[in-house]
C-alpha cells in the first residue's frame, strides 16, 4: 500500500481573530513535496484554522492516492488527540470538522503523530502566507509561496526500511543505503553515514526538491534498450553542441535551459552535473539479478571485481546488502515521443490545451521509422498512448506494424501551456517576460493564463506511472507520449531534481527506455534514440 505524510497546521492572529491554514503532502520515502494546500478563512480560532488545515491536507492526499495509507503530523495536541479518539470533543465548531476529516479516508487508513512546532514549519509557513494574503485582501496562491520543506522531519516520516512507488530513485536509493549500512563497516565506502543523501534547501534547490543520487556505472547493459558507450565522459553533449541541438530540435525546455540567463540554468552555472543532474551525492541503487560476484548497480552487465570475496569466510557468509533476492523481470518503459507536426520544426509550444495539430508528412515518415525499427527489435508487447491526435497517429503507426491494439491513457499527454500554445520561446519572451522568469525559476509557476505547472505535470505523470507499473509488471510497453512526460519519467527515475527537464535533448520520434523493478528502483536504459531515422 502506498504510505503518505500529510503535516497540517492552522492559525489565527487573535484567536478568535483573522486565520488560515495550511497542509502539505510528502513521499516518506523521498521527502519530496506531493501536494501543497493553504486558505484564508477569515476570522476563526486556531483550533478551527487546524482542523480546517487537517480535512484539506487529506483531501489532498485522497487526491493523489485514494487508496494510501496516511501518516498524519501536527503540532496540534488538542488535534491529535480528539482523532485518535482519546479526548472527546466538546466544542460545537469542532465536532462537525473532526467528522469531516474522519469521513475523508475509511477507518484505519489514518494514523495520528503530535510533532513539536519546529518540526512542522513547512505547514506553518503555509499558514502564515494564507493569513498574510488574506491581510491583502486576497487568497493564498501556490506560484507565490516560498513555504521551504523542513528536510530533516521528512526524513524521519520514513519507516525503514525505505519503499516507494517504482521508478523514485531516492527511495531506490535510500534501500540501498540501508542494505549496504548493515553489512558494511561504519566510515567505510557504502556504509554508516557517508553515503546518506540530502535534501536541497538551499537557494539553488526549489521547494520540495528531492534528494540526488550519483551516476551510475557507464558500464554496457545486457538489455535491448541499453545506453550506448559513446567512450565520453562529458555527457551527451559539450555544453556549445547542447545549444545547436536543442535548437535543431524544435524541444523548447532544451532551448529555454540554453538561452534563458535566469532561472534554471543560472542557478547551476557554478557547479555543472552530467546528463540528468545525477551526480550529486553518493547513494547507488542496488543491483538485481546481475548474476555476478561484482557490485553492479541496475541496468549494468559488466563491472569490478573489487567487491568479490576476498577469503573463504567471506565467501561463506550470507549474501546481503548488493545482493538482494532477485525482483523478477521488471515492467520495461519504451518512451516514443511523437513524430514531428507543422509546429516541431518551428520550436513553437505545443501542449495539451492547443489546435492539438496532426503529424506533417515528415512526421508520418518518421512515425512509419520508428515502427519498423521496433518491429526488427520484436521485444513490444503492449502499446499505451496519449489521447493527443499527433500521438495516437504515431502509436497506429506502430501498431498496425506490430499487429497490436493501441490503449489510451489520458495521464501521458502533454502539458497545457495556457496562452503560450502555439507561440515560440521568443514570442513568448516577448510578450510575457514576467511569467516566462517565473516559471523558469520555479516548477511551481503555471504557463500564462491557467497552463499547467511543471509540478502538477510531474504529480499526473508519477500516478500514471505507478497505475502502469503494476498493470504491466514483467512486460515491455510501448508509451507513445510528448518531451515533457518522457523526460519526467526519466528525471524520477534518475531522482533528478526539476530543473534538469531543461537539460535533457529530446528529439522528435526518439526512443528512451526506463525499467520498473519490484523493490522501487529503476534503471535509465536509453536516452534520445534517433538511430532509426538516419
Amino acid at each position: 500500500m502506498r504510505e503518505l505524510v500529510v503535516e497540517a497546521d492552522g492559525g489565527s492572529r487573535g484567536n478568535p481573530g483573522p486565520a488560515g491554514y495550511g497542509a502539505v503532502v510528502l513521499d516518506p520515502a523521498t521527502g519530496e513535496t506531493l501536494a501543497e494546500a493553504a486558505e484564508y478563512i477569515g476570522v476563526a480560532t486556531n483550533n478551527v484554522a487546524e482542523y480546517k488545515g487537517l480535512v484539506a491536507g487529506l483531501k489532498a492526499a485522497r487526491e493523489l492516492f485514494p487508496d494510501a495509507a496516511v501518516h498524519v503530523r501536527m503540532d496540534s495536541k488538542l488535534v491529535v488527540e480528539q482523532m485518535s479518539g482519546r479526548w472527546k470533543i466538546k466544542h460545537p465548531d469542532m465536532k462537525p470538522l473532526a467528522a469531516e476529516a474522519a469521513r475523508v479516508f475509511p477507518p484505519g487508513q489514518v494514523r495520528y503523530e503530535w510533532i513539536p512546532r519546529e518540526r512542522n514549519k513547512h505547514a506553518d509557513r503555509l499558514a502564515n502566507e494564507a493569513m498574510d494574503a488574506g491581510k491583502r485582501g486576497r487568497q493564498w496562491e501556490p506560484s507565490a509561496s516560498t513555504a521551504g520543506l523542513d528536510a530533516a522531519a521528512a526524513r524521519n516520516a520514513a519507516t525503514p526500511p525505505p519503499s516507494g512507488p517504482p521508478g523514485d530513485a531516492t527511495a531506490g536509493a535510500a534501500m540501498a543505503r540501508a542494505a549496504l549500512s548493515a553489512s558494511a563497516p561504519t566510515g567505510s565506502p557504502g556504509g554508516g553515514t557517508a553515503s546518506r543523501a540530502s535534501t536541497g534547501s538551499g537557494s539553488g534547490a526549489w521547494p520540495g526538491a528531492v534528494s540526488r543520487p550519483a551516476a551510475q556505472d557507464a558500464g554496457q547493459d545486457e538489455g535491448l534498450f541499453a545506453v550506448p558507450d559513446t567512450g565520453r565522459e562529458d555527457g551527451l553533449f559539450a555544453a556549445e553542441e547542447a545549444v545547436a541541438a536543442s535548437v535543431a530540435s524544435g524541444d523548447f525546455e532544451a532551448e529555454a535551459g540554453a538561452l534563458a540567463p535566469t532561472g534554471h540554468a543560472a542557478r547551476t552555472q557554478a557547479a555543472p552535473a552530467p546528463v540528468g543532474g545525477a551526480a550529486r551525492t553518493r547513494a547507488p541503487a542496488a543491483p538485481h539479478g546481475t548474476g555476478t560476484d561484482t557490485a553492479v548497480p541496475h541496468g549494468t552487465g559488466t563491472g569490478t571485481d573489487t567487491a568479490v570475496p576476498s577469503t573463504p569466510a567471506q565467501a561463506a557468509a550470507p549474501r546481503q546488502g548488493w545482493s538482494g533476492p532477485d525482483m523478477g523481470a521488471p515492467a520495461t518503459f519504451v518512451l516514443l515521443r511523437h513524430g514531428e507536426t507543422a509546429l516541431t520544426p518551428e520550436k513553437r509550444f505545443s501542449g495539451s490545451g492547443g489546435s492539438d495539430p496532426e503529424l506533417s508528412a515528415a512526421g508520418t515518415r518518421q512515425a512509419e521509422a520508428v515502427a519498423e525499427a521496433l518491429a526488427a527489435r520484436g521485444t513490444i508487447q503492449e502499446i499505451v498512448s496519449s489521447p493527443l491526435a499527433r500521438c495516437r497517429r504515431t502509436a497506429g503507426a506502430v501498431a498496425a506494424r506490430l499487429g497490436l491494439d493501441v490503449r489510451i491513457e489520458q495521464g501521458l499527454r502533454e502539458t497545457d501551456f495556457g496562452a503560450w500554445e502555439g507561440l515560440t520561446f521568443g514570442e513568448v519572451r516577448e510578450r510575457y517576460p514576467e511569467d516566462l522568469d517565473a516559471w523558469l525559476a520555479s516548477p511551481k509557476a503555471a504557463p500564462t493564463g491557467g497552463g499547467e505547472s511543471f509540478a502538477t505535470v510531474a504529480r499526473r505523470v508519477a500516478a500514471t506511472r505507478d497505475r502502469l507499473t503494476a498493470a504491466y509488471a514483467g512486460r515491455t510497453v510501448l508509451l507513445v507520449t510528448h518531451v515533457t512526460p518522457i523526460k519526467t519519467l526519466v528525471r524520477l527515475a534518475l531522482g533528478a531534481p526539476p530543473e534538469s527537464l531543461f537539460r535533457m535533448e529530446l528529439s522528435a520520434a526518439s526512443i528512451s527506455a526506463v525499467a520498473y523493478y519490484a523493490d522501487g528502483n529503476a534503471s535509465v536504459r536509453l536516452l534520445n534514440d534517433t538511430s532509426h531515422l538516419r
